[in-house]
């Protein structure tokens, strides 16, 4: 590690044409104890973080290193002797959105002064007419140009990439210099870029400093009541088709395959609300012949426990009460366990029942074969298929961030959110009141997840469908083509939203987009 804060000057290009830059001797040391890793440039302040929060101001204290770090509610990471005048400029400036107050600056004098010269070492090299370049002129003076011209055109995308490929190199000095540029470009009230760029940014300076774990732990204890969580996650659910799309293609495959059925039994590995089977059971209260006799089996953890409220007799009663009015036969079995634990004995199964496994929004929690050795992914799909289901649903996220590399995995990440950011923009104004929470606290934490954290803490891990396939292939499973009437459905269901949106139908599955992004995915096996 100590070997990677000196960096020999690259005099070729990558071919992603990504400026390699070299180190500069600011008296770096890193020290590694058992409390931590530790970095410190010559009279800098600790490193700092930028998650901006609309919520009650508080502290909460990170062990990361051999000193103590403490982060106002904001996130930002502040000194002792920093943190006073950190909360009086914070009520001085009610309306500071994102920018550390000048009072409190982060930014170490080193990297301040590594920019001044940087600028002066291109005017001595390139004279003052530095728009002419000789030919010969050094390819790393090239590379910096091209960050420095990303900065003086404000694009925020292009330098965000250009510091994770500095933090992926642990170039650290220049990490910092490029932290400072971009906390002067995020906002979390700004272009849907911006907001995102104010999370991203927030989870690179959390990797750079090794505390990705520490955070995301420090956002789940600072989450707000449940009762404002759940509010947050209604407006989420109600603004993007997402989710709902994800519930009407299992739905919609549950219903067709149980449509002959007397007695059914859903496992739903991640009920939350129980929010999806809502309209299943008004289906099947409608179905001619009568309704069938349905036992819900709900699994799921505290952190949704910690959303609603409660544990899950509460979506218990809500379902009960639901079918109760609607005159269906209905049973609730609660297994309050997360997916890891779960075994056969859990999901209590009985003969003469025909069974459907629903996973929507849930696999990719659960560490594959590159995280553990018990590799529950897999595990769960082939205890799922020794129960002989007769359908079982996927919903999950399109995108590539288990098994990568860091830096292509920020690439992937960056372009997923910035297409789910830009969705939000397009349906809750930027004046609403409650879209920094929501955006918050129902994406944000996922974002630094990714970025900042690995190994067993990294729980955001998602795989493409074609992975997917690979996997339930491999357990034994085959397709069952989701119906064109769900299909039909769904597509009612999108007149609702801005025609930005996209359905595409392909090989059996349904992809739900925006523009040219694929951000859900969904499918069906048997």
């Amino acid at each position: 590690m100590a070997s990677g804060l000196h960096h020999q000057v690259k005099q070729e290009v990558e071919p992603y044409c990504l400026p390699q830059f070299p180190a500069i001797d600011c008296s770096l040391s890193y020290s590694d104890n058992s409390h931590g890793s530790h970095l410190s440039v010559k009279n800098s302040h600790e490193l700092y973080c930028t998650l901006e929060s609309s919520s009650a101001r508080a502290s909460y204290t990170v062990y990361n290193s051999s000193s103590t770090v403490s982060f106002s509610s904001n996130g930002s990471q502040m000194s002792k002797q920093e943190s006073q005048s950190y909360q009086s400029a914070l009520h001085q400036s009610p309306d500071n959105t994102y920018s550390t107050p000048i009072s409190s600056s982060c930014v170490t004098d080193d990297v301040s002064d590594l920019r001044d010269k940087l600028r002066e070492l291109e005017t001595v090299m390139l004279g003052p007419d530095s728009d002419i370049i000789d030919s010969t002129a050094s390819p790393l003076m090239d590379n910096w140009r091209l960050v420095m011209d990303a900065i003086s055109r404000q694009d925020l995308k292009q330098v965000l990439v250009y510091c994770a490929k500095t933090v992926s190199d642990n170039d650290l000095l220049t990490a910092q210099w490029l932290m400072d540029e971009l906390r002067r470009m995020v906002s979390v009230s700004g272009e849907p870029i911006q907001r995102l760029g104010a999370y991203v940014l927030e989870g690179l300076v959390a990797r750079l400093a090794s505390s990705g774990s520490s955070i995301y732990k420090a956002l789940r204890c600072k989450e707000p009541a449940s009762v404002e969580l759940l509010s947050y996650m209604h407006i989420l659910y109600e603004v993007c088709p997402y989710f709902k799309f994800g519930y009407m293609s299992a739905n919609g495959a549950i219903a067709e395959a149980m449509k002959d059925e007397d007695r059914v039994h859903i496992i739903d590995f991640q009920i939350a609300q129980g929010s999806q089977w809502i309209t299943l059971i008004q289906a099947f209260a409608a179905r001619p012949g009568g309704p069938p006799h349905i036992r819900i089996t709900g699994i799921d953890d505290s952190t949704s426990a910690y959303a609603r409220g409660g544990g899950l007799n509460i979506v218990g009663k809500r379902l009960s009460k639901l079918a109760a009015h609607f005159k269906v036969p209905f049973e609730f079995n609660a297994a309050a366990i997360s997916g890891c634990e779960v075994q056969k004995e859990h999901l209590q199964v009985k003969p003469g029942e025909a069974l459907a496994v629903n996973f929507a929004f849930m696999l990719h929690h659960m560490p594959d074969e590159s995280v553990s050795t018990k590799n529950h992914r897999d595990r769960l799909l082939r205890l799922v298929k020794s129960l002989s289901p007769k359908v079982v649903t996927l919903v999950e996220q399109e995108a590539n961030t288990n098994t990568a590399p860091f830096f292509p995995r920020f690439r992937e990440t960056l372009n997923y959110y910035t297409a789910m950011f830009e969705s939000i923009d397009v349906t809750l104004p930027r004046e609403h009141k409650e879209r920094i929470n929501v955006e918050q606290h129902c994406l944000a934490r996922d974002v630094v997840n990714i970025i900042a954290c690995e190994g067993p803490e990294r729980v955001e891990r998602h795989e493409l469908l074609g992975k997917w396939r690979s996997r339930f292939t491999m357990a034994g499973f085959t397709p069952y083509p989701l119906s064109s009437l769900v299909n039909a459905t769904i597509k009612i269901l999108l007149e609702n939203y801005c025609d930005q949106y996209r359905l595409k139908e392909r090989d059996g599955a349904l992809y739900l987009g925006w523009m040219n992004r694929d951000l859900v995915a969904a499918c069906a096996w048997k």
